[in-house]
């Protein structure tokens, strides 16, 4: 698995964005915070991973699933992330429906375009 504890660790970058996202305008954060809030990340992305892996198992299923993940958050007694987290998703999907659609149409378009330009030589 892993060598190393700190392979386990999220990247500093995405942590420090994150951090600077959820942060009012000049607010400051030491090293030493970045360090546990990421750390702290990594222990609940571990422990989340660990719980779904557990209730997919108990359903017979080798992967994890988005259900798993958000009954996971619930026995982990983050109930508050579930529905922000399900909002999200319908986004989420929503934004890649889209993008497929429009995909979809625009090779259609291109199909049509080339087929017409075909026809007139």
């Amino acid at each position: 698995m892993v060598e190393r504890i700190e392979d386990l660790n999220l990247p500093n970058a995405v942590i420090a964005r994150l951090i600077k996202e959820a942060l009012p305008d000049g607010a400051n954060v030491s090293k030493e915070a970045r360090t546990t809030i990421a750390r702290a990340a990594s222990v609940f992305v571990i422990f989340l991973t660990s719980t779904s892996t557990t209730l997919a198992r108990k359903q017979n299923h080798k992967t994890i699933n988005t259900v798993n993940i958000l009954d996971a958050l619930k026995q982990l007694e983050f109930e508050s992330f579930v529905e922000p987290l399900t909002r999200e998703l319908e986004v989420y999907r929503k934004v890649i429906k889209d993008k497929k659609e429009k995909s979809k149409k625009e090779i259609s378009t291109n199909a049509d375009n080339n087929s017409a330009t075909k026809e007139t030589n």
